[in-house]
């Protein structure tokens, strides 16, 4: 037999005594005692509940014994059946044992089959082993390699690595380490009290790694039910029950039946998954309660190894290890100190076997879970389809879960953005030939405008920009406005809806409940902070504090931190203003008449290129700049240091990737000065001014290309390097050189373990870095759509790959992070809805400033010809428009010539004829006055829609609030029947009378 843990130390005497593992009694029943017990439970207000119209509630979906959970061919190894009653007689050890470590002499080849020992860990150290701690009696070993012949011969792609040597005991977590490791006392130590704290240990060395050793970790029945019940897990109540529908009775059944024939005329959604394949997926009408042994009897068992879901039993395990001490001091637990002092190498859940099979999953189902989050949600041929975020959920937990269901959310809210969108920009492109403004630029071949640069330049014609001012059209038009108060009404409904979205989601995923565990603190906090303490409010405990003083005068480092590289950011800003300065001077004298032709567009486009990648590379340098600052504040627990270092990361990654944005929109062209006159940056490079259409397509380019090639980018870094980095793993496995193995030719061959270990782990920082891309994109999504009406589209075309994308990394290439729990996106949201506001502030400065909206409609109600009329039409009140933009140069004064020669530019001065030259006319005291109105006008409308929207729509829908109150007093009412039930059998089962209503 062999044995269950793979020992470091092996006793130097030579006692040995069998023993057998004892379960908790539970309280089971036959079939007819069930039939029974059925009957019983309808007493009193349950009769009357079960004569009402009743709907099936979806409460919580580990409901494993009411609907079939697994996949077609997965019950068979990811549940063991027991029988429905333990043995009422165990074989204990009367007495604990201690023994001392020694070193082991040496082993047979068939021990070293069934066991493997350390010679480095076979040091002086002391061991205590219980009889609890012990395997079950084994049944006889032709029996126990049946089993596991059955295993493997029905899945033996899956069962080689998901159970330990016996085949009976599921790995619920993985712990790696190096044989090397001079830290074998703690190790030793840890491994130790795992023991004693229930958990069962077996050590397997890697087949690809000489140096690796594996410590699988298998919680036993009363170990799970032990910590379920301090953690308070919800689980399955035995009785279903019904949420009764009041609208059924109300509209009435005819109602119903018309829908549903009308709904049966209309084809099927081909964005819905289907429930055939997806058995998971089922709705279920199991209530929920915290799990207790002592009414154990309540909840439905019927097979005691499916009853707890994987992921709860890898978060019971990561509990224990997070509480698990490895040396004898109070700052000395936790696996995280180990995995930081590199005792271990490596935590992590095992994933459910491989995610591809060599038969269809169609013929013969999913071989597990993991395998069917691959076929029905990471290939990339089902990307039209909804997510299994139920699935989701239960392999990766509520965390995971969460934010996929918050990407595929706004994703949806996406599709009408990005309508509205091209809507706006196909009405660009059609009235593109038939804007007056574009007409008479194009028609203006005689008039000449002044020179770019004084040396080099010559004047030019304003006809030779056509092209310029029909692409600016684009985007600039009628209905650049509308677009701008539609986005910000957007972002309001987009947060307000999610908001009821996620209080479904915690609803069915049994979190409405559910508080956050008291956390831990962070070793560094404690490692720094150990010499003064106070007592916790909640736990009531002693720990570590941080002295308020201490605390500001880090948080003012850190501050000035913070603000050290936001003016790096505009430093690298001003290099960037700088190259195009030189650019437009160099392109506007360029011999190569067609980039001289379009020097607008070549000044732009290189620096958008430049400025990319002046991003890129400071993005590098800004993680890690906000890793120091956020470790030197010494944040308490591990949330605070992720919200602080998330909020860090925004704030540069915002001011890097918009500080030249808010530049072209706001500062480009406003202080280039006028012709003889021109403001110039350290007496050598004239400032940069917009062209006569005005300045949004800049700020249009710089959007749609950075906007483009940053999620390229990210695209890239996410699904390639991984990629990039499993290969040369695998390269170097095959090659076996170094430390590596024996030669393994087929990656299935290897064991579970092996295989995971082989994975990338998951990023450090978590979902930061995933938030904080759709976060960044959101901002541009929303900050300056009105110049880019395709940023949704784009942000659209890219989520719907980027879903997929991260689907295949959280499935086929990243380890399987540790299933945790969580009811919302956290900090995200309140960054969230910062951007909602900035971007109302910035749509309106964009349309006044930026855009010629303004100057368009001065001069179309004040000075157009259609200022006496009734009627007025766009295209005939703006004749003559260009004309009044432009601003009369008298060239002679440069040249001291007495001949005067005239040149065009944009802006509204006097004519050089006049009594006050080149002063400002009424005409720019007009636009003035009218976009300073305009910001106040639409800021104060767009926020109070955004505010009377938010107030009517509800964070909580009222059919949820009804439901959770309905469903609140039935499990009252439920607990209550079911203990009055058992106290009857108790009785009846002595032979006391009983009644059913009172016990």
């Amino acid at each position: 037999m062999p044995l269950l843990d793979s020992w470091a130390c092996r006793s130097s005497t030579g006692l040995s005594q069998s023993a057998s593992w004892s379960f908790s009694p539970v309280h089971t029943h036959s079939g007819d005692t069930q039939s029974e017990q059925t009957s019983g439970m309808h007493t009193s207000i349950s009769e009357i509940l079960k004569e009402k119209s009743l709907k099936p509630s979806r409460r919580s979906l580990p409901c494993l014994a009411q609907s079939q959970t697994h996949p077609i061919n997965l019950n068979h190894f990811l549940s063991v059946p027991l029988s429905p009653e333990p043995k009422a007689q165990v074989e204990v050890l009367s007495q604990s044992i201690s023994t001392s470590c020694s070193l082991l002499p040496p082993q047979t080849a068939e021990d070293d089959k069934d066991e493997y020992t350390e010679e480095s860990e076979a040091t002086a150290c002391e061991t205590r082993i219980d009889g609890s701690l012990l395997p079950r009696k084994p049944s006889t070993r032709a029996k126990l390699e049946a089993r596991t012949d059955s295993v493997k011969d029905r899945n033996p792609s899956d069962a080689f690595g998901l159970f330990f040597r016996d085949g009976k005991k599921r790995i619920d977590y993985i712990l790696v380490y190096k044989k090397s490791s001079p830290l074998v006392e703690k190790r030793c130590t840890f491994e130790k009290n795992l023991r004693a704290q229930g958990l069962m240990l077996e050590k397997e060395p890697s087949l690809t790694n000489n140096d690796i050793m594996f410590v699988k970790v298998h919680t036993p029945w009363d170990t799970l039910c032990k910590y379920a019940e301090q953690m308070n897990i919800r689980m399955p109540f035995r009785k279903k029950s019904h949420f009764t529908d009041w609208k059924s009775k109300t509209l009435g059944s005819r109602f119903h039946l018309r829908c549903r024939q009308i709904k049966s005329w209309l084809p099927r959604n081909p964005m819905k998954l289907d429930k055939e394949a997806l058995p998971d997926l089922e709705e279920t009408d199991c209530y929920t309660a915290p799990f207790s042994r002592a009414r154990m009897h309540h909840f439905t068992i019927n097979n005691r190894e499916a009853f707890f879901s994987n992921s709860t039993r890898s978060r019971i395990v990561h509990h224990v290890l997070q509480r698990t001490k490895y040396e004898d001091g109070k700052l000395k637990i936790g696996i995280n100190r180990l995995l930081g002092n590199n005792t271990y190498e490596a935590a992590f859940p095992p994933h459910e076997g491989g995610y591809k099979s060599r038969h269809p999953i169609k013929t013969h189902g999913a071989q597990n879970h993991r395998h069917l989050l691959y076929e029905r949600w990471a290939r990339w041929g089902i990307w039209y389809k909804y997510q299994p975020l139920d699935l989701i959920r239960r392999y990766f937990g509520e965390k995971i879960g969460l934010y996929f269901a918050w990407l595929g959310w706004y994703t949806g809210m996406l599709i009408p953005a990005a309508l509205v969108g091209v809507f706006v920009f196909l009405y660009g492109l059609f009235t593109m030939d038939s804007s007056q403004v574009s007409k008479e630029i194009c028609e203006a071949t005689t008039i000449t405008m002044c020179p770019m640069c004084e040396e080099t330049c010559k004047p030019w014609r304003l006809s030779d920009s056509c092209v310029y001012a029909k692409v600016t059209h684009l985007f600039d038009n009628g209905g650049t406005v509308f677009f701008a108060i539609f986005m910000a009404i957007w972002a309001t409904v987009f947060l307000e809806f999610w908001k009821r979205r996620r209080a479904e989601l915690t609803y069915d995923w049994d979190l409405i409940d559910w508080e956050e565990e008291e956390e831990e603190l962070r070793p560094q906090f404690e490692a720094k902070y150990s010499r003064v303490e106070r007592v916790n409010p909640i736990s009531g405990k002693p720990e570590p504090f941080q002295p308020l003083s201490d605390k500001l005068s880090r948080l003012m480092v850190s501050v000035s931190g913070i603000f050290f590289m936001i003016s790096l950011v505009l430093t690298a800003v001003f290099a960037v203003v700088v190259f195009r300065l030189i650019a437009m001077e160099k392109f506007a004298s360029f011999n190569w008449h067609f980039v001289k032709k379009n020097w607008q567009f070549a000044t732009s486009g290189t620096g958008v290129c430049i400025n990319f990648m002046i991003i890129m590379s400071l993005n590098v340098v800004y993680e890690k700049v906000a890793y120091l600052l956020t470790n030197l504040e010494h944040p308490r627990t591990e949330s605070e240091w992720e919200n602080s270092f998330a909020l860090k990361m925004f704030l540069f990654q915002f001011v890097n990737l918009n500080s030249s944005t808010f530049y072209i929109a706001f500062f480009l062209g406003r202080f280039a000065g006028r012709p003889g006159k021109y403001n110039k940056l350290f007496n050598r490079w004239r400032l940069e001014e917009c062209h006569p259409s005005g300045c949004l397509i800049d700020l249009c380019l710089q959007m749609g290309v950075i906007m483009f090639f940053k999620q390229i980018w990210n695209n890239f870094m996410e699904l390639g390097y991984p990629l990039l980095q499993n290969w040369w793993s695998r390269r170097k496995m095959k090659k076996g050189g170094g430390t590596a193995g024996p030669n393994v030719e087929n990656k299935s061959q290897l064991p579970q373990w092996d295989r995971d270990w082989n994975l990338q782990p998951m990023n450090a920082h978590g979902l930061v870095d995933e938030y904080l891309e759709m976060v960044l994109q959101f901002g541009f999504t929303t900050i300056f759509v009105a110049a880019f009406p395709l940023a949704p589209l784009l942000a659209l075309l890219n989520n719907i790959i980027e879903i997929r994308l991260d689907a295949y990394k959280f499935v086929t290439q990243w380890r399987r992070p540790m299933p945790a729990r969580a009811t919302d996106i956290g900090i995200w949201h309140g960054i969230l809805e910062g951007i909602g506001v900035l971007a109302v502030i910035t749509n309106a400065f964009v349309i006044a400033i930026t855009s010629d909206y303004i100057p368009r409609f001065v001069y179309a109600f004040k000075y157009g010809p259609c200022v006496d009329r009734a009627y007025r039409h766009d295209d005939e009140c703006l004749r003559g428009y260009m004309n009044s933009s432009l601003s009369v140069f008298d060239m002679s004064v440069l040249k001291n010539s007495s001949e005067s020669e005239y040149c065009w530019y944009r802006d509204y001065r006097a004519p050089p004829w006049s009594e006050v030259p080149y002063e400002f006319t009424l005409q720019f005291w007009h636009v003035l006055a009218a976009r300073l109105a305009f910001i106040i006008v639409f800021e104060h409308l767009v926020f109070g829609i955004k505010s009377f929207i938010a107030y009517l729509i509800p964070d909580m829908p009222k059919d949820l609030c009804d439901r959770m109150r309905r469903e609140k007093y039935l499990m009252q009412e439920m607990m209550y029947e079911a203990e009055l039930e058992h106290l009857q059998k108790e009785r009846k089962k002595n032979g006391l009378r009983y009644h059913h209503e009172w016990p």
